[in-house]
């Protein structure tokens, strides 16, 4: 049983907190960036929908999602002289995972209105003139408005400057939310993400396989609570708003685009920004700026030498147990 001062102290304490539909309750530790807070067995019902948020704070919930367009083939060629991906001539998709960031980004759009919540979806990419495709993609898949950054300075980038450039066009946003996939197949470092959330100073939550819960950002005290993936099972975190989360793919199924969501892509205006648009530092972008370079790339030699034996299935068997005895194997 409940005491009186137990479900006051709850309500106090988690009335703003917004739950998802069909969740009215939440358990576990969570964890702030700051300071640590548990919250265990709050009685059904405590946890109520805030319809406050946004409105007061007089403007939109701004919501963003980080796109890559990489190659949809394993044929890929390497250019000699740069040791950078051929991007060119190939067919090419958004990154996997970035589509499950895309549906989060939009699901949270979808469960903000639910609660009488104005927000709107963002999609950023950086990449050559046909990144265009990928963002109209991502606007038929959801979201509201996209944003290309191109520029043959920003070609070669490593990790490092593409978390920086990202950072600076998603500086003049100013977001709430910033999704992105764990990491991308053609690099699989997982480290954009989390370098974008350094560079902007924001709090970040990586791997992340539900999101709990979103606190109104008013007066800057919005809070998110996330499950995330880790090796031996799962832990419940909460971060201050703004926040980078990063998904893995158990997060949720990604939709498919529906015919106005086609219609909504082929009228879309994409704006394409430059250096000078979002105030790169020029030392600090592209191939130039990057601190890591791919310095040399080579194929494996194919294996050589070996032995072929034919014969009997029973012969061969106590040839092949000689061979591990003689290996010190058995």
């Amino acid at each position: 049983m409940y005491g009186a001062l137990d479900v006051a102290l709850a309500k106090a304490q988690l009335k703003l907190l917004i739950p998802y539909p069909n969740e009215n309750r939440l358990k576990g530790a969570c964890h702030n960036s700051l300071s640590a807070n548990t919250v265990a067995n709050i009685p059904p019902n405590t946890l109520q929908y805030s319809r406050l948020t946004i409105a007061e704070r007089g403007r939109t919930l701004k919501i963003c999602c980080c796109i890559k367009q990489v190659p949809a083939t394993t044929d890929v060629k390497i250019d000699p002289e740069t040791n950078t991906l051929v991007r060119e001539g190939i067919e090419n998709q958004i990154n996997p995972f970035d589509l499950y960031a895309l549906e989060e980004a939009v699901r949270t759009k979808e469960r903000m209105a639910d609660v009488g919540e104005e927000s709107v979806v963002t999609v950023i990419s950086m990449g050559p003139p046909w990144a265009e495709e990928a963002l109209r993609e991502a606007i038929s898949l959801g979201a509201d408005n996209a944003i290309l950054l191109s520029d043959k300075a920003f070609a070669g980038a490593d990790t490092w400057c593409t978390s920086y450039t990202l950072a600076l066009a998603l500086r003049k946003i100013e977001p709430d939310i910033v999704f992105c996939g764990m990491q991308a197949i053609d690099g699989d470092t997982g480290q954009v993400g989390p370098g974008i959330a350094v560079h902007l100073d924001y709090a970040q939550a990586a791997y992340v396989a539900k999101i709990e819960s979103i606190t109104s950002n008013k007066d800057g005290n919005g809070k998110l609570v996330a499950r995330r993936l880790i090796e031996d099972g799962y832990e419940v975190v909460e971060v201050k708003l703004p926040a980078v989360v990063t998904v893995v793919k158990e997060i949720n199924e990604p939709r498919t685009a529906s015919l106005r969501g086609k219609m909504n892509a082929k009228k879309a205006e994409i704006p394409v920004w430059g250096p000078a648009d979002i105030g790169a530092d020029e030392n600090k972008i592209g191939l130039q700026g990057s601190p890591t370079r791919v310095v040399k790339v080579m194929t494996p030699p194919c294996r050589a030498g070996g032995e072929k034996y034919e014969g009997e299935p029973d012969e061969l068997a106590e040839r092949f147990y000689d061979v591990l005895k003689c290996l010190e194997v058995v």
